[in-house]
């Protein structure tokens, strides 16, 4: 085996506690579970979170997940002694970098493309830092609740590294380029009002409301007709790469399909006999 293959059999071995799921109905609440270390994202707890995620991914009775982690952070990003016990000696291995490309694509990327790919809806609860790649694992949910207490911390470029996971892409789409290169280049944490203002998140609450106001978002999501979240995900998430004439054509593609749906006619019918 390699260090990679090596690294995530012992992730498996050594993941329990470190990932909580809570499933209550149509939705589960994840929380990464480390917090006297900020819940760093260790080879352990990543491997758990991949693993519970598309086992949520896979349930047909789930619709919504919320994402946070264990108080006071929602997560340190990329744990320092992961960059040291697992990427030093894959980058000493027989396929070197080829084995880090292996762990930053199917282990962090494999966690972001769930969130993004899946037909559930994900809120992230961002309850204190989130950093690195905890950061980029907020932004790529669906909904981001934020409490007053949360941070966004772009401090890659302190430890020699760049944007990740995604994170270039979705804070460029969130502030533009200037505002984007402004928070990187800075490195400084940015407070859960601020971000706010900046346009990261749907909304701001008191720290104690931060878990109702997410799972309100979860009974949002839970009171659409199925068909409505699975098509309208795709069809926002392309929508800010394509031009006008490529957004609406999909929606018109999209659209008779919904007008076939038992949601539909019921919804139609009920509005009608209101009038």
């Amino acid at each position: 085996m390699t260090p990679y293959d090596e690294m995530i059999v012992r992730a498996r071995e050594e993941s329990e506690g470190l990932v909580l799921v809570e499933r209550d109905g149509p939705h589960a609440t994840v929380t990464m579970n480390e917090p006297e270390r900020l819940n760093p994202l260790s080879a352990a707890l990543t491997i758990g979170l991949l693993d519970s995620l598309e086992d949520l991914a896979r349930d047909p009775q789930v619709r919504a997940v919320v994402l946070t982690g264990s108080d006071p952070a929602f997560s340190a990003g990329g744990d320092l002694r992961l960059m040291v016990e697992g990427a030093r000696p894959m980058l000493a291995g027989e396929e070197g970098a080829a084995d880090l490309w292996r762990w930053i694509r199917n282990a962090f990327g494999g966690i972001a493309r769930t969130i993004t790919r899946t037909d559930k809806a994900f809120i992230a609860a961002v309850n204190g830092p989130a950093a690195g790649v905890g950061l980029a694992f907020a932004l790529a949910c669906d909904v981001i609740v934020l409490s007053e207490r949360a941070q966004i911390v772009p401090a890659f470029g302190k430890i020699g590294l760049i944007p990740e996971v995604g994170n270039s892409w979705h804070l460029t789409r969130h502030l533009g380029y200037q505002r984007a290169f402004g928070l990187f280049a800075r490195g400084a944490p940015v407070g859960g009002a601020e971000a706010f203002e900046l346009g990261i998140g749907n909304e701001v609450v008191a720290h104690e409301e931060l878990m109702p106001a997410a799972l309100k978002w979860a009974e949002r999501v839970e009171r659409l007709p199925r068909h409505v979240l699975a098509m309208m995900k795709p069809l926002l998430r392309q929508a800010a790469d394509m031009t006008w004439e490529q957004a609406i054509a999909m929606e018109e593609f999209a659209e008779p399909v919904c007008f076939t749906t038992a949601a539909h006619v019921a919804g139609v019918d009920e509005l009608l006999s209101r009038a």
